[in-house]
């Protein structure tokens, strides 16, 4: 039996809480760890204000893998990821020690209760467009950039 070809994914990785900066490379580590995923790629690190809520900035990045678990089971390890970290969910936008979304999953359109994928804002952050950008410009429009010039957000 042959093996399944490995999916190229994008996840946004962000956090806000306690030390962003630790909290995004642990992430991108315990992603590189995944079963049935090989090497990955993190974009820079950029900071950035809330979007849609008060609060301290985040630290945004976008990590590239390649996968062979299948869309839930990946939306269910990074989940893992997140609780990891600590992550709780409040209440929507709440600060978060860790924030992993799913932004890509190969080509794949998914809409299922409890994933979209694309994302459904994914186009609508300048925290993802521009690291996504460094890992995968052909998916970054430059004039959908242009369009979110007015979100505050720095390479760091």
């Amino acid at each position: 039996m042959k093996p399944a070809a490995a999916v190229t994914a994008y996840i946004g990785v962000g956090a806000n809480l306690g030390d962003a900066i630790a909290s995004v490379r642990h992430a991108f580590d315990a992603l590189r760890q995944l079963p049935s995923t090989r090497s990955a790629r993190l974009s820079g690190l950029y900071r950035s204000a809330p979007v849609g809520t008060d609060g301290p900035d985040y630290i945004n990045a976008v990590a590239e893998i390649g996968t062979v678990l299948s869309p839930l089971d990946l939306l269910q390890a990074l989940q893992h990821i997140e609780s990891g970290a600590g992550r709780t969910r409040p209440y929507r936008w709440a600060p978060r020690t860790l924030d992993l979304d799913l932004l890509f999953f190969g080509e794949d359109r998914i809409d299922l209760p409890s994933l979209t994928v694309p994302h459904p804002r994914w186009h609508e952050r300048a925290f993802v467009l521009l690291p996504l950008a460094e890992l995968a410009p052909e998916k970054v429009p430059a004039a959908r950039v242009a369009a979110l010039a007015g979100q505050v957000i720095s390479r760091i």
